[in-house]
């Protein structure tokens, strides 16, 4: 398995930190709102630069456990947990590390795999009766830019072009409006969901997200002829003007837990409280 953005690349660190800066107050809500504490057992699939990893790991303390996984684990290797087990994985033929777990977190993974929905089966089987599974994945098509609403709003040739090398490549650009239909299919109980979008204007973090994305891909945007390499360094440039505004792909969160029992108890043990 290979993912489009592999974190051998040069562009990765910079790539990591803004979607850390960016994302992770949205996940931090959501698991601070799923109770998350002391003693949980955790797994964080995918888990990147580490740093919700790292957030788990001093949030449960001691008694807890985090496992955090990822294809290429360089980055988690620099974390000093105690608590933390760190596995090599390719989600297509590894198993799942053993649970049962409290929680299973995913973010940014799901929508880059083919057998997406065989995986995450196998994450909702990993849940302990009453655990809870986070899911974060983009949905990239639903808002786009659109300069007859905002005339700052202009669109990238670069960034639509990056897109359908993406699609190429087997992403599904539209999974995270998905997600919670699928929780629900894959038999979870009290299945919510919300969408997060941000207006990034030139120079800012999320702009040098698109720069550190753009750039790290430039090849295959470049070799798909959808772009001349004229027009791709006028992009690059158009991120750091005063006047550019893009939006932001839509971050969908959805969550649901897996019940108690066969008999559909919708209690909570003493490690998930309402």
């Amino acid at each position: 398995m290979t993912y489009a953005f592999d974190n051998a690349a040069a562009q990765t660190p910079a790539r990591f930190s803004a979607l850390s800066e960016i994302f992770d107050p949205g996940t931090v809500r959501h698991l601070e709102a799923l109770g998350v504490g002391e003693g949980w057992r955790c797994l964080e699939v995918g888990g990147g630069g580490g740093s919700i990893a790292s957030w788990l790991c001093d949030r449960v303390g001691t008694t807890g456990r985090v496992v955090a996984t990822d294809l290429d684990t360089r980055f988690l290797e620099r974390l000093d947990r105690s608590n933390l087990e760190i596995r090599r994985q390719n989600l297509l033929v590894d198993p799942i590390p053993e649970g049962p777990f409290d929680l299973v977190h995913v973010r940014l993974v799901l929508m880059h795999l083919p057998q997406r929905e065989a995986v995450l089966g196998h994450l909702v089987d990993a849940l302990g009766p009453g655990g809870w599974l986070l899911a974060e994945e983009f949905d990239s098509l639903s808002v786009r830019c659109d300069a007859e609403i905002n005339p700052a709003e202009v669109p990238l040739k670069s960034f639509r072009v990056l897109l359908d090398v993406l699609t190429e490549s087997g992403v599904d650009l539209r999974y995270g409006r998905l997600l919670g239909g699928q929780l629900r299919a894959h038999g979870l109980r009290g299945v919510s969901a919300e969408g997060r979008v941000f207006m990034w204007p030139g120079r800012s973090i999320g702009t040098e997200l698109m720069r550190a994305n753009l750039q790290q891909l430039r090849g295959k945007i470049l070799e798909s002829g959808g772009i001349t390499d004229e027009e791709f360094e006028q992009d690059l440039a158009r991120l750091g003007d005063d006047d550019f505004l893009v939006s932001s792909p839509v971050m969908w969160a959805a969550w649901g837990r897996r019940a108690q029992d066969q008999a559909g108890d919708d209690s909570f043990t003493a490690a998930n409280p309402a």
